[in-house]
């Protein structure tokens, strides 16, 4: 059976839900949709749906054959084979990984929610129902977001179905995934004896929290490691503010200051300890969490980060800050201005991206700020004050009562201003005090 269609089928996918289910061992299998490029999908299919997994422990590397995705589309090869995986009566769960932009309206027709709309009407009018939506991106409450992501490109009669039919569970995910290269695909060839032109490579650590609330059959996940709970909520904003907003603050960080892998930041004594202080102040923004130790998790997280057979780009990380910022560091940043918490390292991570915005490192070498609003950002005026005043006059990024806390923007101007000046690392070895 084929039962799962993901939509963006991209190196995270393969080496964290796909390896869920094929552990999960019980005769699942994904159908892979791409929307964006056809290589994947051409490659996949001379290689039989066969790639391989490169798992980088901190002391040994493994290898790992993958076969449970046996069937890729491309978007740019039609839509109606799409659809019809979609409306099949044997597929049962619908995953995606379309980054935090893809959630983002208007969508257009080739969006992976007006597909999910028109799937959805067509199994409503072939009599079809159990369906599951489920989110799989760094997203607050992401299953509600691609709910109402849904229901904005539906009718209300088919909204009514939806209500009764399909289930939209949230979803907490972390495996550190950095993106294949060509260093990547000679080292599998060399290794295994197989010229793989998709692996993927990854670390050993992965995780994998699912709200138990699926409309009809799902993969034995829970067998393969998976979490299954009733609130993703704790796990959710744990990830979130001390991996992801750790990972922003260090990218920003990182590349202006010439530091091309998370390793290599983690090499800085300077930038590791802000890290480190980023991760113990989001900490302290969050409520207990059900069986996890907050200060072990920030230790493991550091270990994580450290592990020198991960090549993590910075850069790859810096991109599409304006989707991402709001929920790794402003929304911590507002918790700690409601608890009076210290601000500065939520302070220092803005100014870094700030800078970032910049479009050159502190060495003068420019680059593009690769994020959905390039235009908006790069004309933001270059003055600290009032940059950080325009950031956030464009909605959609600082809240209201963050932006009105004048401790914060003092802070994020202040820290803007010596960055422009000496360069990050000079601030840095100051650490987060004003």
């Amino acid at each position: 059976m084929t039962g799962i269609v993901h939509i963006g089928p991209g190196a995270f996918h393969r080496a964290h839900q796909a390896i869920y289910t094929q552990d999960a061992a019980d005769g699942w299998a994904i159908t892979g949709v791409s929307l964006r490029s056809t290589g994947f999908v051409r490659a996949l299919a001379a290689q039989n749906g066969r790639y391989t997994l490169v798992k980088r422990g901190a002391e040994r590397t493994e290898y790992r054959t993958v076969t449970v995705m046996p069937k890729a589309l491309a978007l740019a090869d039609g839509r109606a084979p799409i659809l019809a995986v979609l409306a099949r009566a044997d597929t049962h769960v619908v995953s995606l990984t379309i980054t935090e932009k893809g959630y983002a309206p208007p969508f257009d027709q080739d969006s992976a929610i007006t597909l999910l709309g028109d799937a959805l009407r067509a199994r409503k009018a072939a009599g079809l129902g159990g369906l599951t939506l489920l989110s799989c991106d760094n997203l607050t409450d992401n299953g509600a977001v691609l709910r109402k992501a849904v229901l904005s490109v539906v009718s209300s009669d088919l909204a009514d179905w939806i209500a009764e039919h399909v289930r939209f569970p949230s979803t907490m995910v972390d495996r550190i995934t950095p993106a294949t290269s060509p260093d990547l695909r000679a080292e599998v060839a060399r290794e295994t004896g197989f010229d793989d032109q998709v692996p993927v490579e990854t670390e050993a650590f992965s995780q994998w929290v699912i709200e138990d609330d699926f409309a009809a059959d799902r993969p034995a996940w829970d067998k393969a490691g998976a979490q299954l709970v009733n609130d993703v909520a704790p796990y959710e904003h744990m990830k979130l503010r001390m991996l992801n907003g750790a990972h922003s603050m260090l990218a920003y960080a990182g590349h202006i200051s010439g530091k091309r892998y998370v390793r290599d930041v983690m090499d800085d004594p300077q930038l590791a300890r802000g890290v480190a202080e980023h991760m113990t102040a989001a900490a302290a923004t969050l409520d207990p969490v059900a069986g996890m130790d907050l200060f072990g998790y920030r230790d493991a997280l550091l270990a994580r980060f450290r592990n020198p057979h991960i090549a993590h780009e910075t850069y790859q990380i810096a991109m599409d800050g304006s989707q991402k910022m709001p929920q790794r560091i402003f929304a911590p940043a507002l918790e700690a201005v409601r608890r009076g918490q210290d601000v500065a390292p939520f302070a220092l991570a803005t100014a870094c991206w700030l800078r970032y915005l910049d479009g050159r490192t502190d060495a003068g070498d420019t680059y593009r700020l690769r994020d959905p609003r390039e235009d908006d950002l790069a004309a933001l005026p270059d003055a600290p004050d009032d940059r950080f005043d325009a950031a956030c006059a464009l909605g959609g990024l600082v809240p209201p009562e963050l932006a009105a806390a004048q401790t914060f923007r003092d802070k994020v101007v202040w820290y803007l201003a010596r960055i422009r000046e000496r360069g990050v690392l000079d601030v840095m070895k100051e650490g987060a005090d004003v």
